[in-house]
Protein backbone atom coordinates (compact mmCIF):
# COMPACT_ATOMS: atom_id res chain seq x y z
CA UNK A 1 0.00 0.00 0.00
CA UNK A 2 1.14 3.31 -0.78
CA UNK A 3 3.06 5.36 1.75
CA UNK A 4 2.09 8.98 3.07
CA UNK A 5 2.35 11.88 0.85
CA UNK A 6 1.73 15.19 0.23
CA UNK A 7 -0.68 16.64 -1.97
CA UNK A 8 -1.74 20.64 -2.69
CA UNK A 9 -4.61 21.86 -0.85
CA UNK A 10 -5.56 25.71 -1.04
CA UNK A 11 -2.12 26.27 -2.03
CA UNK A 12 -0.91 24.47 1.18
CA UNK A 13 1.06 21.14 1.29
CA UNK A 14 -1.48 18.58 3.27
CA UNK A 15 -0.05 15.37 4.09
CA UNK A 16 -1.60 12.43 2.87
CA UNK A 17 -1.81 10.04 5.78
CA UNK A 18 -2.68 6.50 6.61
CA UNK A 19 -4.97 6.61 9.70
CA UNK A 20 -5.34 2.64 11.10
CA UNK A 21 -7.84 2.02 13.79
CA UNK A 22 -7.92 -1.19 15.91
CA UNK A 23 -10.47 -3.38 17.41
CA UNK A 24 -10.11 -2.60 21.26
CA UNK A 25 -8.70 -6.16 23.22
CA UNK A 26 -9.01 -4.53 26.69
CA UNK A 27 -10.99 -6.50 29.04
CA UNK A 28 -14.52 -5.48 28.21
CA UNK A 29 -13.78 -2.56 26.32
CA UNK A 30 -16.45 -1.84 23.82
CA UNK A 31 -15.37 1.33 22.46
CA UNK A 32 -14.08 2.30 19.38
CA UNK A 33 -11.56 5.65 18.41
CA UNK A 34 -13.86 6.88 15.60
CA UNK A 35 -17.16 7.06 14.15
CA UNK A 36 -18.70 7.07 10.56
CA UNK A 37 -18.81 10.39 10.60
CA UNK A 38 -15.19 10.80 11.98
CA UNK A 39 -13.94 8.47 9.20
CA UNK A 40 -15.65 10.73 6.93
CA UNK A 41 -14.21 14.10 7.32
CA UNK A 42 -10.63 12.50 7.12
CA UNK A 43 -11.15 10.37 3.80
CA UNK A 44 -12.75 13.57 2.24
CA UNK A 45 -9.96 15.26 2.68
CA UNK A 46 -7.45 12.40 1.06
CA UNK A 47 -7.04 9.92 4.01
CA UNK A 48 -7.05 6.78 3.77
CA UNK A 49 -8.71 5.02 6.84
CA UNK A 50 -8.18 1.61 7.98
CA UNK A 51 -10.54 0.04 10.20
CA UNK A 52 -10.23 -3.63 11.67
CA UNK A 53 -13.58 -6.13 11.14
CA UNK A 54 -15.60 -5.65 13.65
CA UNK A 55 -14.28 -2.75 15.80
CA UNK A 56 -17.62 -1.20 16.18
CA UNK A 57 -19.48 -3.99 17.16
CA UNK A 58 -18.94 -3.20 20.56
CA UNK A 59 -20.36 0.56 19.93
CA UNK A 60 -23.46 -0.61 17.60
CA UNK A 61 -21.35 0.41 14.77
CA UNK A 62 -20.99 -2.33 11.52
CA UNK A 63 -18.41 -2.42 9.14
CA UNK A 64 -20.83 -1.50 6.14
CA UNK A 65 -21.29 1.70 8.47
CA UNK A 66 -17.08 2.41 8.07
CA UNK A 67 -17.38 1.56 4.54
CA UNK A 68 -20.25 3.86 3.36
CA UNK A 69 -17.88 6.22 5.10
CA UNK A 70 -14.97 5.64 2.97
CA UNK A 71 -13.40 3.00 5.33
CA UNK A 72 -11.35 0.09 4.08
CA UNK A 73 -12.28 -2.83 6.49
CA UNK A 74 -8.90 -4.87 6.94
CA UNK A 75 -9.28 -8.28 8.74
CA UNK A 76 -6.26 -7.88 11.40
CA UNK A 77 -4.49 -6.30 14.72
CA UNK A 78 -1.27 -6.79 12.23
CA UNK A 79 -2.70 -5.26 9.26
CA UNK A 80 -3.92 -2.08 10.92
CA UNK A 81 -0.36 -1.29 12.76
CA UNK A 82 1.61 -2.31 9.06
CA UNK A 83 -0.37 -0.30 6.71
CA UNK A 84 -1.25 2.62 9.16
CA UNK A 85 1.21 6.05 9.59
CA UNK A 86 -0.86 6.77 12.31
CA UNK A 87 -3.02 4.68 14.95
CA UNK A 88 -5.81 5.65 16.61
CA UNK A 89 -7.16 4.00 19.39
CA UNK A 90 -9.05 4.33 22.72
CA UNK A 91 -7.33 2.54 25.17
CA UNK A 92 -3.42 1.90 25.86
CA UNK A 93 -2.01 -0.89 24.06
CA UNK A 94 -2.09 -4.01 25.15
CA UNK A 95 0.78 -6.56 25.75
CA UNK A 96 -0.98 -8.22 22.29
CA UNK A 97 -0.23 -5.09 20.51
CA UNK A 98 3.55 -4.27 21.65
CA UNK A 99 4.72 -6.69 18.97
CA UNK A 100 3.41 -4.21 16.19
CA UNK A 101 4.65 -0.96 17.91
CA UNK A 102 7.86 0.41 15.70
CA UNK A 103 9.75 3.99 15.07
CA UNK A 104 8.00 7.06 14.24
CA UNK A 105 4.46 5.39 14.44
CA UNK A 106 2.02 7.98 15.52
CA UNK A 107 -0.08 6.56 18.43
CA UNK A 108 -2.63 8.83 19.57
CA UNK A 109 -4.52 7.17 22.47
CA UNK A 110 -5.42 7.32 26.33
CA UNK A 111 -1.82 5.98 27.43
CA UNK A 112 -2.03 6.71 31.15
CA UNK A 113 1.87 6.18 31.36
CA UNK A 114 2.41 7.05 35.03
CA UNK A 115 0.48 4.22 36.13
CA UNK A 116 2.28 2.00 33.91
CA UNK A 117 6.06 1.18 33.99
CA UNK A 118 6.40 -1.46 31.16
CA UNK A 119 4.38 0.64 28.61
CA UNK A 120 6.07 3.56 29.34
CA UNK A 121 9.33 1.63 28.94
CA UNK A 122 8.12 -0.11 25.71
CA UNK A 123 7.30 2.87 23.75
CA UNK A 124 10.82 4.32 24.49
CA UNK A 125 12.50 1.18 23.07
CA UNK A 126 10.36 1.66 20.22
CA UNK A 127 10.89 4.98 19.58
CA UNK A 128 6.88 5.23 19.04
CA UNK A 129 5.30 8.64 18.96
CA UNK A 130 3.27 8.74 21.67
CA UNK A 131 0.24 11.72 22.33
CA UNK A 132 -1.81 10.85 25.17
CA UNK A 133 -5.45 12.26 24.93
CA UNK A 134 -5.13 12.77 28.68
CA UNK A 135 -2.44 15.02 28.32
CA UNK A 136 -3.71 17.23 25.42
CA UNK A 137 -4.59 20.50 27.25
CA UNK A 138 -6.36 23.68 26.46
CA UNK A 139 -6.92 26.90 28.33
CA UNK A 140 -5.79 24.61 31.38
CA UNK A 141 -8.48 22.08 30.30
CA UNK A 142 -8.07 18.84 29.60
CA UNK A 143 -10.63 18.68 26.75
CA UNK A 144 -10.21 14.89 24.83
CA UNK A 145 -10.42 13.75 28.69
CA UNK A 146 -13.18 15.54 29.73
CA UNK A 147 -16.15 13.83 27.98
CA UNK A 148 -15.00 10.94 29.33
CA UNK A 149 -14.35 12.18 33.11
CA UNK A 150 -18.24 13.41 32.49
CA UNK A 151 -19.39 9.70 32.13
CA UNK A 152 -17.12 8.35 34.88
CA UNK A 153 -18.47 11.10 37.10
CA UNK A 154 -22.06 10.24 36.62
CA UNK A 155 -21.11 6.02 36.39
CA UNK A 156 -19.68 6.85 39.21
CA UNK A 157 -23.20 6.87 41.43
CA UNK A 158 -24.60 4.67 39.28
CA UNK A 159 -22.47 1.71 39.73
CA UNK A 160 -21.68 2.56 43.18
CA UNK A 161 -25.73 2.78 44.19
CA UNK A 162 -25.80 -0.77 42.60
CA UNK A 163 -22.89 -2.16 44.84
CA UNK A 164 -24.63 -0.62 48.07
CA UNK A 165 -27.85 -2.74 47.43
CA UNK A 166 -27.39 -5.77 49.67
CA UNK A 167 -27.14 -8.94 47.20
CA UNK A 168 -24.19 -7.27 45.48
CA UNK A 169 -22.57 -6.86 48.70
CA UNK A 170 -23.16 -3.67 50.20
CA UNK A 171 -25.02 -2.15 52.85
CA UNK A 172 -28.70 -2.20 51.35
CA UNK A 173 -28.83 1.30 51.34
CA UNK A 174 -31.35 3.58 48.72
CA UNK A 175 -29.54 6.52 48.10
CA UNK A 176 -31.97 8.72 48.28
CA UNK A 177 -34.07 7.28 50.78
CA UNK A 178 -37.72 7.51 51.84
CA UNK A 179 -39.78 9.56 53.97
CA UNK A 180 -38.88 8.76 57.72
CA UNK A 181 -35.68 7.25 56.18
CA UNK A 182 -32.55 9.16 55.73
CA UNK A 183 -30.62 9.45 52.65
CA UNK A 184 -27.59 8.10 52.29
CA UNK A 185 -24.32 9.60 52.44
CA UNK A 186 -22.17 10.93 49.48
CA UNK A 187 -18.41 12.17 49.94
CA UNK A 188 -16.72 12.72 46.76
CA UNK A 189 -12.97 13.71 46.45
CA UNK A 190 -12.14 15.70 44.02
CA UNK A 191 -14.27 18.49 42.87
CA UNK A 192 -13.45 18.54 38.90
CA UNK A 193 -15.41 17.12 36.02
CA UNK A 194 -15.69 13.94 37.62
CA UNK A 195 -16.86 14.81 41.14
CA UNK A 196 -18.77 17.88 39.17
CA UNK A 197 -20.90 15.32 37.29
CA UNK A 198 -20.92 12.61 40.02
CA UNK A 199 -22.48 15.30 43.07
CA UNK A 200 -24.83 16.53 40.08
CA UNK A 201 -26.56 12.84 39.70
CA UNK A 202 -25.85 12.10 43.55
CA UNK A 203 -27.93 14.94 44.50
CA UNK A 204 -30.60 14.49 41.80
CA UNK A 205 -31.45 10.84 43.37
CA UNK A 206 -31.76 12.89 46.77
CA UNK A 207 -28.91 11.70 48.64
CA UNK A 208 -26.71 13.75 51.10
CA UNK A 209 -23.53 14.84 49.19
CA UNK A 210 -20.19 16.22 50.10
CA UNK A 211 -17.75 17.66 47.43
CA UNK A 212 -13.74 17.91 49.00
CA UNK A 213 -11.32 20.09 47.21
CA UNK A 214 -8.36 21.94 47.80
CA UNK A 215 -8.89 24.57 45.32
CA UNK A 216 -11.32 26.84 47.26
CA UNK A 217 -12.44 28.99 43.99
CA UNK A 218 -13.82 25.97 42.74
CA UNK A 219 -15.32 25.23 46.15
CA UNK A 220 -17.12 28.58 45.62
CA UNK A 221 -18.08 27.70 42.10
CA UNK A 222 -19.67 24.85 43.06
CA UNK A 223 -21.69 26.27 46.27
CA UNK A 224 -23.11 28.21 43.23
CA UNK A 225 -24.30 25.92 40.79
CA UNK A 226 -25.42 22.94 42.88
CA UNK A 227 -28.22 21.74 44.82
CA UNK A 228 -28.79 22.53 48.80
CA UNK A 229 -28.17 19.02 49.46
CA UNK A 230 -24.53 19.39 48.59
CA UNK A 231 -22.00 20.66 50.74
CA UNK A 232 -18.39 21.44 49.93
CA UNK A 233 -15.27 21.14 52.51
CA UNK A 234 -11.91 21.69 52.49
CA UNK A 235 -9.52 18.60 51.18
CA UNK A 236 -7.26 17.84 53.55
CA UNK A 237 -6.02 14.79 55.59
CA UNK A 238 -8.45 15.05 58.65
CA UNK A 239 -11.37 16.44 56.72
CA UNK A 240 -11.38 13.80 54.20
CA UNK A 241 -10.68 10.82 57.62
CA UNK A 242 -13.72 12.65 59.38
CA UNK A 243 -16.13 12.88 57.00
CA UNK A 244 -15.62 9.14 54.97
CA UNK A 245 -16.43 7.77 58.76
CA UNK A 246 -20.38 7.53 58.53
CA UNK A 247 -19.81 8.01 54.32
CA UNK A 248 -22.34 4.76 53.19
CA UNK A 249 -20.71 5.79 49.05
CA UNK A 250 -17.07 7.03 48.54
CA UNK A 251 -15.86 8.28 44.98
CA UNK A 252 -12.27 9.49 44.20
CA UNK A 253 -12.11 11.69 41.47
CA UNK A 254 -8.81 13.27 42.16
CA UNK A 255 -6.53 14.28 39.20
CA UNK A 256 -3.09 15.73 38.51
CA UNK A 257 -2.30 16.22 34.42
CA UNK A 258 -0.68 12.98 33.39
CA UNK A 259 1.01 12.01 36.60
CA UNK A 260 0.28 9.39 39.27
CA UNK A 261 -2.94 9.44 41.67
CA UNK A 262 -1.96 10.85 44.83
CA UNK A 263 -2.47 8.25 47.45
CA UNK A 264 -4.46 10.56 49.70
CA UNK A 265 -7.42 7.12 50.77
CA UNK A 266 -4.98 5.21 53.54
CA UNK A 267 -6.17 2.11 54.59
CA UNK A 268 -6.72 3.22 58.28
CA UNK A 269 -9.45 5.75 56.90
CA UNK A 270 -11.27 3.44 55.22
CA UNK A 271 -11.10 0.91 58.35
CA UNK A 272 -13.19 3.38 59.87
CA UNK A 273 -15.92 3.46 57.15
CA UNK A 274 -19.04 1.48 58.13
CA UNK A 275 -19.32 -2.14 56.84
CA UNK A 276 -20.56 -2.64 53.59
CA UNK A 277 -20.11 0.50 52.41
CA UNK A 278 -18.92 1.49 48.80
CA UNK A 279 -15.70 3.19 47.53
CA UNK A 280 -15.41 4.12 43.78
CA UNK A 281 -11.81 4.97 42.58
CA UNK A 282 -12.29 6.62 39.62
CA UNK A 283 -9.17 7.48 39.91
CA UNK A 284 -7.66 3.64 39.41
CA UNK A 285 -6.28 4.84 35.72
CA UNK A 286 -3.44 6.88 36.65
CA UNK A 287 -3.07 4.09 39.28
CA UNK A 288 -5.63 5.02 42.17
CA UNK A 289 -5.74 7.39 44.81
CA UNK A 290 -6.20 4.59 47.68
CA UNK A 291 -3.22 2.42 49.58
CA UNK A 292 -6.08 -0.12 48.82
CA UNK A 293 -7.01 0.63 45.57
CA UNK A 294 -5.94 -2.10 42.48
CA UNK A 295 -7.14 -1.98 38.74
CA UNK A 296 -10.82 -3.97 38.15
CA UNK A 297 -12.34 -5.39 35.33
CA UNK A 298 -16.00 -4.80 34.30
CA UNK A 299 -15.97 -8.86 34.25
CA UNK A 300 -14.66 -8.71 37.92
CA UNK A 301 -15.50 -4.87 38.92
CA UNK A 302 -15.08 -5.22 42.79
CA UNK A 303 -13.29 -6.69 45.76
CA UNK A 304 -13.59 -5.87 49.20
CA UNK A 305 -11.36 -4.85 51.73
CA UNK A 306 -12.08 -4.54 55.51
CA UNK A 307 -15.90 -5.29 54.20
CA UNK A 308 -15.82 -2.21 52.39
CA UNK A 309 -16.36 -2.95 48.79
CA UNK A 310 -13.67 -1.66 46.23
CA UNK A 311 -15.49 -0.86 42.66
CA UNK A 312 -11.52 0.27 40.78
CA UNK A 313 -12.52 -0.73 37.00
CA UNK A 314 -9.67 1.13 34.67
CA UNK A 315 -12.27 1.78 31.55
CA UNK A 316 -15.30 2.70 33.37
CA UNK A 317 -16.45 4.37 30.48
CA UNK A 318 -16.38 1.14 28.21
CA UNK A 319 -19.48 0.09 29.57
CA UNK A 320 -21.32 2.41 28.01
CA UNK A 321 -20.15 2.34 24.40
CA UNK A 322 -22.62 3.91 22.65
CA UNK A 323 -22.58 6.89 24.54
CA UNK A 324 -18.35 7.20 24.80
CA UNK A 325 -17.25 6.57 21.45
CA UNK A 326 -19.26 8.96 20.00
CA UNK A 327 -18.58 11.58 22.79
CA UNK A 328 -14.30 10.51 22.21
CA UNK A 329 -15.01 11.63 18.44
CA UNK A 330 -16.52 14.26 18.88
CA UNK A 331 -13.89 15.76 20.90
CA UNK A 332 -10.68 13.42 19.15
CA UNK A 333 -11.43 14.14 15.43
CA UNK A 334 -10.18 17.46 15.11
CA UNK A 335 -6.92 16.58 16.75
CA UNK A 336 -6.94 13.62 14.55
CA UNK A 337 -7.41 15.79 11.29
CA UNK A 338 -4.75 18.42 12.09
CA UNK A 339 -2.26 15.25 12.88
CA UNK A 340 -3.18 13.67 9.35
CA UNK A 341 -3.02 16.82 7.48
CA UNK A 342 -0.27 18.51 8.48
CA UNK A 343 3.28 17.06 8.47
CA UNK A 344 5.24 15.79 11.34
CA UNK A 345 6.27 17.59 13.35
CA UNK A 346 3.83 20.95 11.89
CA UNK A 347 0.67 19.54 13.69
CA UNK A 348 2.26 20.06 17.01
CA UNK A 349 4.22 22.57 16.35
CA UNK A 350 1.01 24.58 15.09
CA UNK A 351 -0.89 23.42 18.19
CA UNK A 352 0.33 24.01 21.69
CA UNK A 353 -2.33 22.04 23.38
CA UNK A 354 -1.66 19.02 20.85
CA UNK A 355 1.93 19.47 21.55
CA UNK A 356 1.34 19.22 25.09
CA UNK A 357 0.10 15.73 24.14
CA UNK A 358 3.73 14.69 23.16
CA UNK A 359 4.82 11.87 25.90
CA UNK A 360 7.09 9.75 24.12
CA UNK A 361 9.25 10.72 21.28
CA UNK A 362 12.30 9.08 19.29
CA UNK A 363 13.28 7.06 22.61
CA UNK A 364 12.51 10.10 25.38
CA UNK A 365 9.99 10.87 28.02
CA UNK A 366 8.49 14.26 26.82
CA UNK A 367 6.02 14.97 29.50
CA UNK A 368 7.72 16.01 32.74
CA UNK A 369 5.26 14.34 34.81
CA UNK A 370 5.97 10.52 33.24
CA UNK A 371 9.66 10.97 33.36
CA UNK A 372 9.46 11.79 37.72
CA UNK A 373 6.86 8.99 38.11
CA UNK A 374 10.11 6.45 37.10
CA UNK A 375 12.90 8.79 38.03
CA UNK A 376 13.65 8.93 34.47
CA UNK A 377 15.03 11.86 32.16
CA UNK A 378 12.80 14.23 30.92
CA UNK A 379 13.68 15.95 28.13
CA UNK A 380 11.22 19.24 26.66
CA UNK A 381 10.23 17.97 22.49
CA UNK A 382 11.83 21.54 21.80
CA UNK A 383 15.04 19.78 22.25
CA UNK A 384 14.31 17.26 19.40
CA UNK A 385 12.36 18.62 16.87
Amino acid sequence: MDKAKEKPICGLKFQIMRIGIPKEIKTEEYRVAITPSGVEELVKRGHTVYVQENAGIGSGINNEDYEKAGAKIVNSLKEVYENSDIVVKVKEPQKEEYEFLREDLILFTFLHLAANEELTKTLLNKKVIGIAYETVELNGELPLLKPMSEIAGKMAVQEGTKYLEKPFGGRGVLLGGVPGVPPAKVVIIGGGTVGTNAAFVAAGMGADVYVLDINIERLRYLNEIMPKNVKTLYSSSYNIREVIRDADLLISGVLIHGAKAPKIITKDMLKEMKDGSVFVDVAIDQGGSSETSRPTTHKEPVYKIDNVVHYCVANMPGAVPRTSTFALTNATIKYIIKLADLKWPDAILSDQSLKKGVNTYKGHITYPAVAQAFNLDYVPIEKLL
